[in-house]
């Protein structure tokens, strides 16, 4: 699920901070096809024109850390 598109973040990562630097972007099918000031202005653009779960929305920093991020949920099935 989405592993193209990050491994492709992963590979151009140097280039595309020394590009898009304080911005994010969206990578579909290892392209970035979307560049935007926030992640909700890109989530609101990238899902008008691709399905859910199709695509990887990235904030470009400088901090490798800031590229990781878990989310947990206090869901519980019986």
């Amino acid at each position: 699920m989405l592993e193209k598109e990050f491994n492709f973040f992963k590979e151009h990562k140097n280039e595309l901070q020394k590009k898009y630097l304080g911005k994010t972007i969206v990578i579909k099918n290892e392209e970035v096809v979307g560049v935007y000031p926030s992640e909700a202005e890109a989530l609101q653009v990238a899902s008008k024109k691709f399905a859910l779960g199709t695509f990887l929305i990235q904030k470009i920093t400088a901090k490798e850390k800031d590229y990781i991020q878990r989310f947990h949920s206090r869901v519980c099935l019986r």
